[in-house]
């Protein structure tokens, strides 16, 4: 039997995931996955706030984005997680979703990593992901209504062999708990937050953490089930689902995009 879908079951499907009058927040928007999550957000007909360091950068990715806007800020300081939040609250009066992308990783055996190494990896990737949803949510809250998606990792489900990644191994792994945690605290106030858990894209830290690119490379090409990297634009559907109401009864949910990796 062929499934043909008429007009209108087309028009609510759109509808669905339509993003129009949303405003959302992305954060590490600079480059990487969360520049193209910028773009994605925008074209579902969101207006999007792109906030990171780099104004260069942000600069570049907004010229042709007609309601996308830009924040620069050092989100591992907690005054200018504060004032994120702030401007965007007094440019448009409310966030209805945001996107935990900001974080690093650095590469190295627990035996050479410091604690200074650590401890800088935990407070951008988990302790600033818990401030801005914080922050985020309680205006969420008062609105009666919003989404956060916490952008996670493979690796907050399984360890990172070939890498030795301690501190990004142990900040995702809190990610994924945080996520269940403030889904359930919030469920019954109108406010969904659910992980993406991207398995191996391109983008710069995946460069940046490839101590030896041709045996790193291989390496994933053998092991992922689905034998290949992910392409940026398989993670839209997953993005989309979770900023939508298409996920408004998905509460505290880790979505894996990974090709197979931790099925494995």
């Amino acid at each position: 039997m062929t499934f043909n879908p008429s007009n209108d079951e087309s028009i609510i499907a759109g509808r669905t995931f339509d993003l129009r009058d949303k405003v959302i927040l992305v954060t590490g928007a600079s480059s990487g996955l969360g520049a193209h999550f910028t773009k994605v957000l925008h074209s579902a007909g969101a207006t999007v706030v792109a906030c990171a360091r780099r104004r260069e950068n942000l600069d570049v990715l907004v010229q042709s984005l007609a309601r996308a806007t830009t924040i620069v800020a050092d989100l591992s300081d907690p005054d200018e997680r504060v004032a994120t939040i702030d401007e965007v609250l007094a440019r448009h009066g409310r966030i209805d979703v945001l996107v935990n992308n900001a974080g690093i990783s650095r590469s190295s055996r627990i035996e050479v990593e410091t604690l200074d190494d650590f401890t800088s990896v935990l407070n951008l990737n988990l302790t600033a992901l818990w401030h801005l949803s914080k922050l985020a949510g309680e205006t969420m809250v008062r609105q009666g209504s919003g989404s956060i998606v916490n952008v996670a990792s493979i690796f907050g489900h399984v360890a990172s062999a070939p890498l030795s990644q301690g501190a990004y191994v142990a900040s995702k792994t809190a990610v994924v708990g945080l996520t269940k945690e403030l889904g359930v605290q919030w469920a019954r106030k109108g406010i969904r937050v659910n992980a993406l858990c991207p398995g191996f894209f391109p983008s710069e830290m995946t460069t940046e953490n490839a101590p030896d690119e041709s045996k790193s490379k291989d390496f994933i090409l053998r092991e992922t089930p689905i034998g290949r990297f992910g392409e940026l634009r398989e993670l839209d559907g997953p993005l989309l689902l979770l900023c939508s109401e298409a996920s408004r009864f998905m509460i505290g949910s880790s979505l894996m995009v990974d090709g197979g990796w931790s099925a494995r």
